[in-house]
């Protein structure tokens, strides 16, 4: 089967999200990056439900996609009125768009206790929506809410909404899980008992709240269904929709499916992270095919094997999908996962080299007290250079002072007085900030710019506190991860004390000592 398009929702139902809200430009720019990733279809909103959705298909009629076709959504006519007299149909005839989805009841249930209609004026609610679209000139497909609970409630009546959405010219039937509840084995006999009872071309919509959707959509596309609905990472209400990125993946290389190319293929992992971004929710590091954990590996058996043959612990090259193999040093990884970071960082090393003894003697010793130096691979790059005698102080801190402030109206400040020695000069500084971490930082930067004015073009993008041992109470250790990022690259570092603010020192004197490091090339 070569012939599976894929249709992406992240607009609308992946909007639908908790934690997520999308403006117009941002609606614009993940539509773009669709585009330019080659999906076929892209459901760009509801018209007739709110201004943005409008404004968003305003905006993207004035941008010729080279890939992409543009769906505009709604449900059927309301009851008692025709299609034609309809807003929510009057604004899918000003939308611009190509395509059209209609989403219709197929769940008796729904028709009679949600819709408050009888099932043949359903029936007729679609026939006319579809009817009046088609003649339009629009391709429209056909959305069969609840298909799958309906089908196992009422077989006789979801059939009949299916067979007039298609005599009305709907060129495609999608078949919704749209609770999330079914299981595989359900939705490829349910699939393969439709395709024998109605010739027209399926399409599958997915939810994950049974933690099945990818694998009820690979099934549906083996039981005959050519058009696959889904969101990028699986963005959508409650625990989302079926994740479009491992679909695509395993489509392409597991099932030999040519939903996209195999340079198109290449750009999976950034279209993962840009929407992430631009979504503002962070990528689990486990995503599969395109998280960071994806092809990481951190046990020294583990390590060693990928070293001999990457097949022995890996299903596809990473490449594949545009991520690349990590070798994660800890203190499970042993002297193996010391050579390779070793060998990253053009030094030769051997396992019989008392240096390679006295890292990973380091790193086991740290990571007793807390260090995790696989999320932190800056801070590992910076111990080893500094264990190897390669490594040059960019600065050297006399000492620092916080001091944190509540005032009578309940105001809180935060202040960091700061001295630090660089290239033989003596800097004393203050700033304030948001909170302690972030006034430190400002004081350290305000030290630092004049003798390097690019630590302008960083910035801390993510700072996470972890307690190591709750049950010491307030004196417990505590972790700090850093994340930073500048034009070109993201990095992380990491601290671990007692005190918070120690901790967050080390992860932020890291950070900045990171940016200049790899600035010096």
């Amino acid at each position: 089967m070569s012939n599976v398009k894929i249709y992406d929702t992240t607009l609308r139902d992946g909007s639908q999200a908790e934690g997520i809200s999308y403006s117009v430009m941002d609606k614009v720019r993940i539509a773009e990056e669709l585009d330019k990733f080659g999906i076929h279809y892209i459901e760009g909103g509801w018209p007739g439900s709110n201004p943005k959705d409008r404004e968003f298909f305003e905006k993207i009629n004035r941008i010729r996609l080279k890939n992409s076709k543009i769906a505009a959504f709604s449900m059927t006519r309301r009851p008692g009125i025709k299609a034609s007299r309809d807003p929510n149909i009057a604004a899918l005839l000003k939308s611009g768009a190509e395509v059209i989805t209609i989403v219709g009841k197929t769940w008796d249930f729904h028709v009679t206790d949600v819709l408050k209609t009888t099932l043949n004026e359903n029936l007729a609610m679609i026939s006319d929506t579809i009817s009046f679209l088609n003649k339009k000139g629009f391709t429209v497909f056909y959305d069969a809410e609840h298909f799958f609970d309906a089908y196992k409630a009422n077989k006789e009546y979801s059939l009949k909404t299916l067979i007039t959405a298609k005599n009305a010219g709907a060129q495609s039937l999608c078949l919704c899980d749209t609770n999330g509840g079914s299981l595989t084995s359900e939705i490829t006999r349910i699939i393969k008992e439709i395709k024998n009872k109605i010739n027209a071309p399926l399409g599958i919509h997915c939810h994950n709240d049974a933690g099945v959707a990818v694998a009820n959509s690979l099934a549906a596309v083996e039981s005959g269904a050519t058009i696959v609905q889904g969101t990028i990472n699986g963005y959508g209400e409650r625990c989302g929709n079926a994740d479009l990125i491992a679909i695509i993946a395993n489509l392409k290389i597991k099932m030999g499916i040519n939903c996209v190319s195999s340079q198109q293929l290449k750009q999976l992992t950034h279209l993962s992270h840009f929407i992430s971004e631009i979504s503002n929710m962070r990528l689990k590091n486990e995503q599969p095919f395109v998280g960071d954990s994806a092809f990481a590996h951190k046990g020294g058996m583990h390590i060693n094997a990928i070293m001999k043959n990457p097949l022995t612990y890996e299903h596809i090259e990473p490449n594949l999908v545009g991520n690349h193999r990590r070798i994660l040093v800890s203190e499970l990884g042993g002297k193996t996962g010391i050579l390779l970071r070793a060998k990253a960082l053009n030094y030769d090393l051997s396992k019989t080299d008392p240096q390679t003894k006295k890292i990973l003697d380091l790193v086991q010793s740290l990571e007793h007290k807390g260090f995790q130096f696989e999320a932190a691979e800056a801070s590992f790059q910076i111990l080893m250079k500094r264990a190897l005698k390669k490594f040059d102080n960019f600065f050297e801190l006399e000492g620092f002072k916080v001091v944190i402030e509540k005032n009578q109206d309940k105001k809180i400040t935060s202040e960091a007085i700061i001295k630090v020695k660089v290239k033989g000069i003596r800097e004393h500084t203050a700033a304030e900030g948001d909170g302690p971490v972030n006034a430190l930082d400002n004081a350290l930067r305000k030290a630092l710019k004049e003798f390097y004015p690019a630590l302008s073009k960083m910035h801390l993008s993510d700072f996470k506190v972890r307690v190591l041992d709750e049950k010491a109470g307030t004196a417990a250790r505590v972790r700090v991860l850093i994340q930073s990022q500048d034009e070109d690259d993201i990095w992380n570092t990491i601290g671990v004390h007692e005190n918070i603010i120690e901790a967050s020192w080390q992860a932020l004197a890291d950070s900045v000592e990171y940016k200049l490091l790899k600035d010096q090339g």
